[in-house]
């Protein structure tokens, strides 16, 4: 199943499928930064059965790759669903999710809703 873009009180979301293509790098995040702008798409959003297990391990560096490149590019990444086995298993994670859902480039959200949630209340706070 493809991405799918939409238009949220007044941003551009890609909406990454759950089946689609792990992302395992930081050229995976290239790929996914390129299709953003095809769509004009200011946020990605991936769910994370998108991501294997070394990506919420901390000392793998594969989530900093990931996450770097889409600093790079100034593109906004949501990583949405459940991690709570990886942060109770791991304090450093539990801390870089909550210094990561203070900012607004990557948020770590349990749902597409709470997306939106957030997307409404940043333009309210705007």
């Amino acid at each position: 199943m493809a991405a799918t873009s939409y238009n949220i009180y007044g941003t551009k979301v890609l909406a990454c499928s759950p089946d689609g293509k792990k992302v395992r790098t930081d050229r995976d995040a290239v790929e996914l930064i390129g299709e953003a702008y095809e769509h004009e798409a200011r946020w990605i959003v991936i769910p994370t059965e998108r991501f294997e297990d070394a990506f919420f391990q901390l000392h793998t560096r594969i989530a900093g790759e990931i996450i770097g490149k889409f600093a790079v590019y100034k593109m906004r990444v949501a990583i949405v669903g459940d991690i709570s086995r990886h942060t109770e298993a791991s304090s450093s994670l539990r801390a870089f999710v909550y210094e990561s859902n203070r900012g607004n480039q990557v948020w770590f959200l349990a749902n597409i809703e709470e997306f939106n949630l957030r997307l409404e209340r940043a333009r309210a706070s705007a």
